[in-house]
């Protein structure tokens, strides 16, 4: 029950802190989404949205993938990395999707990771983000970040998934994986952490293992809003106050036992 409380603990302040978390990838329909997760792989989530534009108005319908001409698919997928090896999967999906789905992305699990390129963590983010369906997204900051919790001390996204899904609703499974991997990308990152400006400093067991120097942590910071940064910046003023009220209380307590 404590590591319930405190993980819901942490969720809600992430919540605080990221009031606009959500998929940075761009999309407007189902299929445009599991095709942009399928280029995430090994890539950025701002280099694959620089890709898609073109991509999608040249490729609106699974149709379109399945009939798709290779080296036309693979110039315009280029940038995003590992290309041929998409490109494989994107032209499999589109086959797939026109044999098996009627052309259309299907809404369940089950479905989804028997499609080319579509392993449990796009399912999860097209079931959560495209379809409304609860799901956790374990990638790698969502992982990272969860042992640093001291949620788990899984390492198989799996069992992670299954680990984490037990101590939250399943309302909460979406919005607590964007938090995650916005904490991840902007404060908790993978080689310095900045330690010494998180606001879950207090709740974090894995404290101290990035930069603890104020100043040098706070140019660790990555926010990607303005009302991002008016969010982190309240939190932590609201954080002070509060542990300036709870010093008061000691400091006369301490002055009225002096004799």
């Amino acid at each position: 029950m404590a590591l319930v409380r405190r993980a819901r603990k942490i969720n809600r302040l992430l919540a605080e802190l990221y009031p606009d978390a959500h998929c940075e990838l761009d999309f407007t329909n189902p299929l445009e989404l599991t095709v942009a997760v399928i280029l995430s792989a090994q890539c950025t989530d701002v280099r694959v949205n620089q890709v898609t534009p073109a991509l999608f108005a040249r490729y609106k319908t699974a149709e379109d993938y399945a009939s798709a001409e290779r080296i036309e698919l693979e110039e315009l997928i280029r940038p995003t990395g590992f290309y041929r090896n998409k490109a494989t999967s994107i032209l499999g999906l589109g086959r797939e999707l026109c044999d098996r789905f009627g052309g259309e992305v299907p809404g369940r699990l089950e479905d989804l990771v028997t499609l080319p390129g579509v392993g449990r963590k796009t399912a999860n983010v097209v079931l959560g983000n495209a379809f409304g369906v609860p799901g956790l997204t374990v990638d790698t900051h969502f992982g990272r970040l969860v042992r640093r919790f001291g949620w788990t001390e899984l390492e198989d996204p799996v069992k992670v998934e299954q680990a984490i899904g037990e101590l939250f609703p399943k309302s909460d499974w979406t919005m607590l994986s964007h938090r995650l991997i916005f904490h991840g990308r902007r404060i908790c990152h993978s080689r310095r952490p900045a330690c010494g400006a998180c606001p879950l400093a207090s709740l974090c067991p894995s404290h101290g293992i990035g930069e603890l120097d104020p100043v040098k942590a706070e140019a660790l910071l990555r926010p990607a809003s303005a009302r991002e940064a008016a969010a982190l910046a309240e939190v932590r003023k609201r954080q002070a106050e509060e542990k300036q009220q709870a010093a008061t209380p000691r400091r006369a307590t301490a002055e009225a036992a002096r004799p």
